[in-house]
């Protein structure tokens, strides 16, 4: 085993027909950029009825039908929040506790010390998030919240820091793949290229998702001179 491989995107999801919602960040391959990418699959009717909308430098998931949801408490959030320097990425309303505590002066781990996994038994969805710190020096984090055994009893956290190395990125996600339950996504953020081009990028996520559960993709690249973003939104539900 090569710990230091580096996957495609492709090769990540290709031929998986549920990874579930998938945070990657990481940097593009020739330095310039800071790269974020969010996604979210659905097997329910309430799930798949989302569609990512943009506000300001938020990205925000909202009801594709909204007389057709039936419990709004999982499947409405922030997937994406700016903070001063800091861009949170996250797949539930973390992403607000994230924000609330840095306002606070606190931290990342402090923020999610104070959140478990997703009370959805027999799944129980682990909640996913990242963030970066753009300074002299890029740098971002990831988490992933847990079951600590079938039954729910416990939450297990881990955390993960990284320097933003050119043309690596991490990927988390939040199951294996499908099953009744879904089993948890295991191990460390897997390893991926990130090219520098943002259509590339997006386009290689948003063709190898499963073409039945995947419902939105949102990619951002940072210039890291300028500081300017460029985004691209895929909605399944146009």
């Amino acid at each position: 085993m090569n710990v230091y491989e580096i996957k495609t995107m492709e090769a990540a999801v290709k031929g998986n027909s549920y990874v579930g919602r998938g945070i990657v960040l990481g940097r593009s391959k020739d330095g310039k950029k800071a790269v974020s990418a969010y996604f979210i699959m659905g097997r329910s009717d309430n799930s798949r009825n989302r569609v990512f909308l943009e506000e300001g430098e938020n990205v925000m998931i909202k009801p594709f039908d909204a007389s057709k949801v039936e419990d709004p408490s999982l499947i409405i959030y922030y997937p994406m929040r700016k903070h001063e320097d800091k861009l949170i990425v996250t797949n539930g309303d973390q992403t607000d506790t994230i924000y609330e505590h840095l306002q606070k002066g606190k931290s990342f781990e402090e923020a999610l010390d104070t959140r478990c996994f997703e009370p959805d038994g027999p799944n129980w969805t682990p909640r996913i998030s990242g963030m970066f710190t753009f300074g002299q020096e890029l740098t971002y984090k990831m988490s992933i919240l847990k079951s600590a055994d079938a039954s729910g009893s416990a939450c297990n956290r881990y955390y993960y820091n990284y320097s933003a190395l050119a043309g690596l990125g991490h990927f988390i996600h939040t199951y294996v793949q499908d099953g009744n339950p879904l089993p948890t996504f295991c191990g460390e953020p897997e390893r991926v290229e990130i090219p520098d081009d943002i259509d590339a990028f997006a386009n290689e996520i948003w063709a190898n998702l499963d073409e039945d559960n995947k419902i939105s993709l949102y990619v951002r690249y940072v210039d890291l001179e300028t500081g300017k973003a460029e985004n691209r939104m895929i909605n399944k539900n146009a």
